[in-house]
């Protein structure tokens, strides 16, 4: 069985924005695989159901995003999940242009706050990450409310694009393909920078 956590915040306020992304990728795998994400529990909204014949629990934190671990790790001990092997986090990415996702299977939380809180509940950083990028915050504006902002319309074009992406990306992970899906979208773009 995976876990599958798309981290964002809840409220109608929040829908749509930079930092909600990934709840929006979990909206598009649940819309293509017939699961409906609307059971309450592990201070989550979660559903269950199959993809590509793999036991998966959508999961969506309600913690807000800087205590995401929270969450996870309720539903990782109840489901006995291999962290390693059996989760996939996917979130927002300010170093990435919209449109363009990374996947990881391991790594720091680089200044995300979301991404600190899961590594400090699970005591580990080894677990896959999708993230999405929703573009560099302007000079000047403050992190906080820039995640929280809504997208353009052209970024949103992009965003779109990148949400299906990191869709169909977390289903090669879910069939074991996770080094094929990092040769697939992995690709550098000239205006982005590693994290």
């Amino acid at each position: 069985m995976y876990l599958v956590a798309g981290l964002g915040n809840p409220g109608k306020e929040y829908a749509h924005t930079r930092h909600n992304v990934g709840y929006d990728t979990l909206d598009i795998l649940a819309d293509k695989n017939n699961i409906s994400i609307d059971t309450g529990k592990f201070k989550a909204l979660i559903g269950k159901g199959s993809i590509g014949g793999n036991k998966v629990i959508l999961l969506k934190p309600l913690t807000y995003m800087n205590l995401s671990g929270e969450s996870i790790r309720l539903a990782a001990d109840y489901f006995k999940i291999d962290i390693k092997s059996e989760l996939i986090v996917i979130y927002d990415d300010i170093y990435l242009t919209p449109g363009n996702i990374r996947i990881r299977k391991q790594g720091s939380a680089g200044g995300h706050n979301g991404m600190k809180n899961i590594i400090s509940h699970l005591g580990s950083e080894d677990f896959m990450r999708v993230r999405v990028g929703v573009g560099e915050k302007p000079k000047g504006y403050d992190l906080k409310d820039y995640v929280l902002s809504h997208f353009s319309d052209e970024e949103r074009v992009a965003v779109q694009d990148g949400l299906i992406k990191a869709a169909n990306a977390v289903e090669m992970m879910l069939n074991g393909d996770v080094d094929a899906a990092m040769t697939e979208y992995n690709r550098k773009e000239s205006k982005d920078t590693e994290a």
